[in-house]
């Protein structure tokens, strides 16, 4: 019984780990030279202690074209969508990713792929 309980009190012990956020859906609108950049995501946010707290566009060689920074958690909001205008994707360019992150766990492992319609 002994041998038993030690592996389950090391696992009790050890950190949960959060579920990533997730892009959920992402829209693209151009407007001159610029991009606009609505990005929906769900996370299970749990308050200011653990919550989504950014996302990034990047091109497809991961060269940062914006970030967007969440300034607060959206706990009872989810999925929920932010935008971030002004984004500059250069020409021959035919997709971007999506990059979000968490205040805890950082940024998450899976990008969004998001093909521009020029």
């Amino acid at each position: 019984m002994k041998r038993l309980l030690l592996p389950l009190m090391l696992l009790a012990a050890s950190p949960a780990l959060a579920d990533d956020p997730v892009v959920e859906d992402v829209t693209l609108r151009a407007s001159g030279s610029t991009w606009t950049v609505s990005v929906t995501l769900s996370h299970p946010d749990t308050g200011w202690d653990h919550y989504a707290d950014g996302w990034e566009v990047l091109a497809p060689d991961g060269t940062r074209l914006g970030f967007r920074k969440l300034l607060h958690p959206h706990v009872d909001e989810q999925p929920f969508t932010r935008s971030l205008s002004g984004v500059t994707i250069p020409d021959g360019i035919d997709h971007v990713l999506i990059r979000p992150r968490c205040s805890v766990d950082g940024w998450a492992a899976e990008t969004f792929r998001k093909d521009l319609d020029r």
